[in-house]
Order: structure tokens, then sequence, then C-alpha cells
């Protein structure tokens, strides 16, 4: 009776084992992405009047994650390569700081955990930015929260309001390892709804900034407080054609009338507006995609080294940081995609800008232009 028992018991074992397996693996997702670019800048002056020399540059980036999805839950994380300390930019450039064919700079861009139950879900770790946005001016797409994130849906479903969200989350920026009020922090609280069976997208915001420094990577002179009102809107012109307007308002509502450490020319730049103009989907082959963006972001209006850094060569450099300062200036977006393979999309960017008041004797400009493959598997 033995023998039969442990024939039995090493047929059985196996198949336990590789059930438990399978069911690990049909729970498990990865992902993965390269991008190659081709990007020149031209016409760049800087504030004493000077240009930047004209600069042609290789760059690619690499992502790769893996998530685990539970009944009521998920977990995941993901990598990236970039400068450790540019959170804006994930992209490495052709023979800049690894020369000789040295190893890449790689990091964990995303760790997280996140639930739902319903109409009820949360995140705690580094995520992506988890509020309703148009595009990368007021956040940039590269840039990942560390905190807690909840959010309540209500499914409305009239005639007029088809969908509602309220959103609300607490992020850590930089620790002093001391009271959460000392910490340079943000909290975000939105509104998010859909009307007119999906036409219409309104979603009003509200983001408090406390203990900004005004230069990152530690090298400020003095922080700062913002809060920001947002208003932002989507809406689709055509019901079936892919034509959309957008619109941006953002104003920061702190008094900076008082605080010596800003110029006075500077201490009423808070408001700025954003309007955009898209049509097309990159979603499957043969896809197209056309837009137009006009940008007026006033000194104040958003926090400049977590918004986006490709509209121009702008940085914080000559202070010791890497990080782009992307406020203060108004200029175009003009962008066209198409969508060559199920996995495989290339775009073209066209950048010109202006600074709104000089920080020297001249006001700084640029003019950019890239060309980006886009591959996923």
């Amino acid at each position: 009776m033995k023998a039969p028992l442990l024939l039995l018991a090493l047929f059985v074992v196996p198949m336990s084992v590789t059930a438990q397996l399978d069911s690990l693996l049909s729970k498990l997702s990865f992902e993965a992405d390269f991008r190659f670019r081709v990007e020149q800048d031209w016409d760049s002056r800087k504030s004493d009047g000077s240009f930047r020399e004209d600069r042609t540059r290789l760059r690619y980036r690499v992502r790769a994650g893996v998530n685990y999805t539970g009944k009521w839950y998920k977990v995941g994380f993901r990598i990236r390569t970039g400068n450790p300390r540019k959170q804006q930019d994930p992209q490495l450039t052709l023979g800049d700081g690894v020369q000789e064919f040295g190893t890449l700079p790689i990091g964990f861009e995303k760790a997280y955990f996140q639930g739902s139950w319903e109409t009820f879900s949360f995140w705690l770790g580094k995520n992506t930015f988890p509020y309703s946005k148009n595009n990368e001016l007021f956040w940039s797409d590269n840039v990942y929260p560390e905190g807690v994130f909840l959010q309540k849906e209500f499914d409305i479903n009239t005639s007029v309001i088809d969908y509602f969200s309220v959103k609300g989350g607490h992020y850590i920026i930089a620790t002093t390892n001391q009271s959460f009020d000392e910490d340079s922090y943000f909290q975000g609280f939105q509104v998010s709804t859909t009307l007119l069976k999906g036409r219409l997208t309104l979603f009003p915001s509200l983001y408090l900034f406390k203990n900004i420094p005004n230069i990152p990577d530690g090298n400020d002179t003095f922080l700062l407080d913002y809060t920001i009102a947002h208003i932002g809107t989507k809406f689709k012109v055509v019901d079936k054609a892919p034509l959309y307007i957008e619109l941006d308002y953002y104003e920061n509502l702190q008094d900076y009338s008082s605080n010596d450490s800003i110029p006075k020319n500077r201490r009423g730049q808070k408001s700025g507006f954003v309007l955009g103009l898209k049509y097309g989907k990159l979603s499957k082959k043969g896809d197209w995609a056309y837009g137009a963006t006009y940008a007026n972001l006033q000194q104040y209006s958003i926090v400049d080294f977590l918004a986006q850094n490709d509209w121009a060569r702008w940085d914080y450099s000559s202070a010791g940081s890497p990080d782009g300062r992307l406020t203060n200036y108004n200029g175009v977006e003009l962008v066209a995609g198409h969508k060559i393979g199920e996995k495989i999309t290339l775009k073209v960017k066209y950048y010109v800008v202006e600074q709104l008041i000089p920080l020297g004797i001249a006001k700084e400009n640029g003019s950019r232009i890239r060309f980006d493959i886009d591959v996923k598997f």
C-alpha cells in the first residue's frame, strides 16, 4: 500500500505546485517601453542678453514594471532610466555622464499599494499623479508623488451629469524627520465630473503647497507656500469627431506683497492659463493626432520644478540643480503623432517660448523641435 501512496503523492504535489504557480502568474502583469528622441534647440537667449549655443541631442528612455492584482487590491512597481536628481526627466542623452560606454543610472519611479471597494479607492506609496489634467504644464507626467490618496466616485447618470468623483490626498516632497507640518509637502483636492454624455469634462481643484524651496535640491534661499486654485475643462466640439478644446486657469491665492525675498515686480505674478486644441487619437495602427497649445504662466502660478521641462532649456543649473524652471513665460506647442504599428508611435513636437518678466537685462527665449519614437512591449 505504501508504494502506490508514494507514487500518488509524487504525482499530486507537482500538480499542486503547478496550479499555485499558474494562479500567481495569472495575477501578474508586466509592462515595458522604450523611447528614442532626436532634439534640436536654437535661438535660446539668456537673461544677460547672450545666446546659448545651438544644441543637438540624441536621447533615450527605458521603463519596466510589474503589477500583482488581487481581488480588491493591487501592488506594483516600475523602474526607469534617468538622473536620480532630476525627477522631471527620465531621458538620458547619449554620451552625457556615461562616457566610454559606462552603466546607466536606474531608479524606482513607482512603488505602491492600492485598493478599491465599489465606489471607494485609495493608494499608498509612490504612484502616478492621481488628479485629472489636460497636459503637463502644471504637473509633469514624469513626477510621481509619494503619499496617501483617496477617491470616492458617484454614478449619477442623469440626463445632464454622467459621472462625479471627489479626490484628495497628502504627499510629502521632502521630510524633515520632525512633525508633518514641518515637511515640504502638498495636498490636493479635486472634484471631477463629466456631463452631456461625456462631451464636457470639468475638474476644479485646489492644491496647497507648504514649505516649498525657491530652488530645488537643497540650494534654496527661502521657502514659499502656494495655494493654487485650478479650473480645468475639456470639451468635445463635435459629437462624432475627436476634436477637443481644453482650457486651464490657475490662480495662486497666497499674498506675497510683503515678501522681501521676492522682487517687487514678481510678487503679483500668480496667474496662468492654458488653451489647447486637439484632434485625433493614437489608439490603433494608422491613427493620426494633432495638437496646438498656448500657455501663459506667471512666475508663481505653479511650482516650476514639478511641472514639465519640455518647452525650453531654462533650468537651475547655475544654482546647482538640474531641474527645470518653466514658469514666467508664454509660448506655443505644436504636436503631430502617428501610430505606425500596434506598439509603435511617432511624434514630432515644436516649441517657441519667451519670458514674461526678465530676470536680468533681457528676456529669455528659445525654440525647440523633437522627434520621438515610442515602443511598448
